[in-house]
């Protein structure tokens, strides 16, 4: 097995930044790829207004590339502010302002897969109550999920970039997976397994996708120190995927790395071109 016998898509929140966000989709189809991903592109408007919403979704059906996650509204990405649903006050009414929004738009897409990140703790508020409103949230967000055909994604990130986040684990992760999916009783909450956090969190890597995959909804990857291309570091990323693949899992693995001082463009050479049409 290896890297050519996975199914890849594009961040183009974290690749192809250097260019305007309607003229990603296709870039990333100008390098070969067919399957994309993005964090909610609007880090200040939950609610945008049509018009912006109409000009992506053209963008992306120009491109004939297809979108396969998308972020709901989480605050400034990347940033010290990550997150959005379990702060009180604010920000998680721009959450539950974006879900049906962020919902609509990836069922108007054939997007199947919906990312609701955490937020920060916050001083002087109680972290259980932080945690009930999460809970609802989530709960709320799993069944606009579930209304447009969508698997509800749950990511661990990490606690050295993000050390605010109280979910920087896999096994916390999967805890909140499982109370979501108890709360609704729709199984349609799975894990978001991105290798590149875990391992910043010192994981023991084969062993989480031992323990995770059959709860694992996405993956993404990253080298490891750098957040770089696969490659640039010293995760050794083809024996994971082949580890997952042997599993069972048949998913995307999203590409949410750093290109580095060169363009977008030449950040793929780890990758045959043959490799990058998602089959």
């Amino acid at each position: 097995m290896g890297f050519a016998d996975q199914r890849f898509n594009v961040n183009l929140s974290i690749l192809f930044t250097e260019l305007p966000l309607l003229e990603r989709p296709a870039a990333a189809a100008a390098a070969g790829f067919t399957a994309v991903e993005l964090w909610w592109p609007w880090v200040d408007a939950p609610t945008p207004e049509q018009s912006e919403l109409d000009a992506l979704k053209k963008a992306i059906e120009d491109a004939g590339v297809q979108l396969t996650g998308l972020n709901f509204y989480a605050g400034q990405l990347p940033g010290p502010d990550r997150g959005a649903l379990s702060i009180p006050g604010e920000e998680s009414e721009k959450f539950r302002a974006n879900i049906d929004i962020a919902a609509d738009f990836a069922q108007s897409l054939g997007c199947t897969a919906l990312n609701a990140l955490y937020g920060n703790r916050v001083d002087g508020v109680d972290p259980a109550v932080q945690d009930e409103l999460a809970l609802e949230n989530l709960t709320l967000a799993a069944r606009a999920a579930h209304r447009v055909g969508a698997i509800l994604l749950i990511e661990a990130l990490n606690k050295p970039e993000s050390p605010l986040c109280p979910i920087v684990s896999a096994p916390k992760a999967i805890e909140i997976v499982d109370k979501v999916n108890a709360a609704t009783g729709l199984g349609n909450a799975k894990f978001l397994m991105d290798l590149y956090h875990l391992s910043m969190n010192g994981e023991d890597l084969p062993s989480v996708i031992e323990q995770y995959a059959a709860k694992t909804g996405h993956v993404q990857i990253a080298d490891n120190p750098g957040r770089g291309a696969p490659g640039t570091g010293s995760l050794p990323l083809e024996d994971l995927l082949d580890q997952l693949a042997k599993t069972g899992y048949e998913g995307y693995v999203g590409l949410e790395y750093k290109p580095g001082d060169k363009p977008s463009a030449e950040a793929f050479e780890w990758l045959p071109a043959a490799a990058r049409a998602a089959r």
